[in-house]
């Protein structure tokens, strides 16, 4: 039986995700062109398999943006939203800010690694001076951790180490230990 993050959605096809991609990657250097002196922040989930998106999905994203919003306070980071979307290939959102790309990466990577959410986002920073989002070793931070296990995920990625349903699993305990939670506070 599907746990409960996974019960419900419409099943996406490689098309489809690769279709996104596309229309992903164009939003991005578009964004990149026309605010050249800006960083561009593209935020989406992580999600293994063909359920990309379902009401769950959805609260979860806003609930990690909301947070996310939160931690550019705080670290005095202006930034506008300048798109927004729940695709059923999962929900997304772009922003674009002046800081500096590097400080956006590290505090991006800071709440992918620490928020209780944090590992079920990918937060990618793109600058108009570089082909690619910044990576992770370029900016000297650590690798991504797999959700289960902890060694770097894209040993565990490559190697299939856990399967769709071990890694589905890890994240409706996640994302239902988050909601829990937040109930009780």
């Amino acid at each position: 039986m599907p746990n409960a993050t996974f019960a419900t959605g419409d099943p996406q096809d490689i098309p489809a995700v690769l279709a996104n991609k596309d229309h992903r990657a164009a939003l991005q250097h578009h964004l990149v062109t026309t605010y050249p002196d800006q960083a561009v922040l593209a935020l989406k989930l992580n999600i293994p398999g063909p359920i990309k998106n379902n009401a769950r999905l959805t609260a979860t994203f806003n609930a990690g943006l909301t947070a996310f919003d939160q931690v550019l306070h705080d670290h005095a980071l202006t930034y506008q939203l300048v798109e927004q979307w729940d695709h059923p290939t999962g929900p997304e959102a772009f922003l674009r800010s002046p800081a500096a790309a590097t400080t956006l990466k590290a505090v991006a990577v800071n709440f992918e690694d620490h928020h209780p959410l944090g590992r079920l986002f990918d937060i990618d920073v793109l600058t108009s001076q570089q082909p690619g989002p910044l990576s992770r070793q370029d900016s000297g931070l650590p690798v991504r951790r797999c959700f289960i296990c902890d060694q770097p995920a894209k040993v565990c990625a490559r190697s299939r180490a856990h399967s769709v349903a071990e890694l589905q699993a890890a994240i409706d305990h996640t994302i239902t230990t988050y909601f829990d939670e937040q109930e009780t506070d």
